[in-house]
């Protein structure tokens, strides 16, 4: 897998991740919302951490900057 999110985009996520986890276990958020986020913190939580994003290569897209030839 070749790496396609930069170092902003894995931040983001990690932050988001750890929001929704946080409000989930407050119980501000609950039910089924609450289990549907929390699934997608989980997501957001490993795709962050391996550093690849399955959407990003199905459209073609990248948040990696460019290196410098």
């Amino acid at each position: 897998m070749k790496k396609n999110m930069g170092n902003i985009d894995k931040i983001v996520r990690l932050l988001l991740a750890v929001v929704i986890s946080i409000l989930f276990l407050t119980k501000i958020i609950s039910g089924t919302l609450g289990v549907v986020l929390v699934v997608i913190s989980a997501i957001f939580l490993l795709t962050s951490l391996i550093g690849f994003c399955p959407l990003y290569a199905l459209f073609g897209f990248s948040t990696c900057p460019k290196k410098q030839a």
